[in-house]
């Protein structure tokens, strides 16, 4: 396995061992992020913003992820719908990430914080 990208082993026994990029777990994340209802869409730094513009659909846009051992720590930013509670739409997306993570990687999750980009105006479907 070629070791130009950050790689996580998470089992290592006499089949092989098994090892998850940094960027599986962001993107684990971000999905997770999106799934929850009032979460307008993942907001991500001037080169992402352009990189989805052009077509090139970045699933990890506005996710941070660090690992240490088997324990990570998640950043998230995302626009909001505007008319949801910011606390009530933050606390869902918290736990969907450390679920979806915990549950898919095995990898345990200290931290899942949040910052709000912006506010989506556009009306409720």
């Amino acid at each position: 396995m070629a070791e130009d990208r950050k790689a996580y082993m998470i089992k290592d026994d006499k089949l092989g061992e098994v090892r998850i990029a940094d960027e599986v777990v962001a993107i684990i994340a971000g999905l997770a992020a999106t799934e929850v209802e009032g979460v307008s869409s993942m907001a991500g730094n001037i080169t992402n913003e352009l990189v989805s513009k052009l077509g090139m659909k970045n699933l990890s846009r506005g996710i941070k992820v660090d690992v240490q051992g088997n324990i990570v720590r998640v950043d998230v930013a995302l626009h909001i719908c505007f008319g949801y509670a910011i606390p009530d739409v933050s606390a869902k997306v918290q736990e969907r990430v450390k679920s979806a993570i915990e549950n898919m990687t095995g990898l345990e999750v200290s931290n899942v914080n949040i910052r709000i980009a912006g506010v989506n105006m556009e009306k409720r479907k």
